[in-house]
């Protein structure tokens, strides 16, 4: 019963719905994919999960048409990053806010326009987009590698000796820190290989992951990120 109320909990929530739509569409895309290539006899059976986890991610972005203004408050909030001291951190952080903030547009374009709403290119907006997604996990993972770095060497070059209780308390903090870092690390590593599948032929390797990996490299990232969000609600007093 505990482990349902907490489930009726999250998906009360926005995020929290979205992280279980994700992961679900994922999941059948990666079932799916396996059961159409490796299983003739149950082809049919993948092919209704790929049909199921292609409706789970049209959902996906018909409510990401609401995120711009919830975007748009954090980018103005974070600004240019006056109370980040690393400048590093702050100089990524602000491209990653572009980056994400003009995204959404763009997705909203080429969702209209493959809708019939607006007569435009809709594969040019879905490049576009699809393009500052992967600038966005890209200087994601720079940052969480700098972080990465950045905690390690004060775990090695501490001020003082870790002798007393508190210190022994910060450096278990930094420890989790760093686990959270490596963690975001490999969601958006495995979210930025997506992203270049999804990019035009010819970019990489665009267009040459079969469907099972694509849900495999999904199903990864969005299991990372409930397991975050979970670690995060567990540790909130």
């Amino acid at each position: 019963m505990v482990a349902l109320s907490d489930l009726a909990s999250a998906l009360e929530s926005y995020r929290g719905r979205d992280r279980l739509i994700r992961t679900l569409s994922y999941c059948c895309q990666l079932v799916g994919g396996v059961l159409v290539e490796q299983c003739p006899a149950r082809s049919e059976v993948g092919t209704r999960l790929l049909a199921l986890s292609s409706q789970l991610s049209h959902c996906r972005i018909v409510l990401r048409l609401f995120d711009d203004v919830a975007m748009f408050v954090y980018t103005k909030q974070y600004g240019l990053g006056a109370e980040e001291e690393d400048v590093f951190v702050r100089c990524v952080s602000i491209l990653s806010n572009l980056a994400d903030q003009l995204y959404y547009p763009c997705e909203h374009v080429a969702w209209a326009a493959d809708a019939k709403i607006l007569h435009v290119d809709s594969a040019r907006w879905w490049t576009l987009s699809t393009t500052l997604w992967g600038l966005s996990l890209l200087l994601g993972v720079a940052r969480s590698l700098w972080m990465v770095l950045k905690l390690r060497h004060r775990l090695r070059n501490p001020p003082e000796a870790f002798t007393s209780r508190l210190t022994r308390g910060k450096q278990r903090t930094v420890e989790t820190q760093i686990c959270s870092e490596v963690l975001t690390l490999l969601s958006n590593l495995a979210d930025l290989a997506n992203a270049v599948h999804w990019l035009p032929p010819g970019v990489l390797w665009a267009g040459r992951f079969p469907q099972w990996l694509v849900g495999l490299l999904g199903t990864l990232s969005s299991l990372l990120s409930v397991y975050q969000a979970g670690g995060q609600a567990n540790t909130t007093p």
